[in-house]
């Protein structure tokens, strides 16, 4: 189990990749349109999508010849009890996620 927990907050500790955790809570997306709000590369993002399907916080599956990303919200599970062990922690609630992630990520502009 420690493992895996390594594997999640490795994941969650770059801003890109929570960022796009934060975008995948909307609906699923293909890489494309993941990566058309960043200023790195699509290879770049790409890399950040293995690292968050390693740490099983997303999957992705082809459709045709367009990969698409699907968040797997039971995957931040474990990381959660692990927190409420030091009883300092609520269980992770995606909605309360969700906005925390609206407040600290800045807003795209998509004038």
């Amino acid at each position: 189990m420690s493992k895996d927990l390594d594997t999640v907050f490795a994941a969650l500790a770059d801003p890109t990749r929570r960022a796009i955790l934060a975008m995948l809570l909307e609906d699923d997306m293909a890489v494309t349109d993941v990566a058309e709000p960043f200023e790195i590369s699509l290879a770049a993002i790409s890399k950040h999508l293995v690292i968050l399907t390693k740490a099983g916080l997303i999957s992705q599956e082809k459709r045709g010849r367009v990969k698409w990303c699907k968040l797997e919200p039971d995957a931040l599970r474990a990381a959660s009890v692990w927190m409420q062990g030091f009883g300092q922690f609520e269980p992770v609630n995606l909605d309360a996620f969700e906005r925390f992630l609206e407040i600290e990520l800045p807003a795209t502009d998509d004038t």
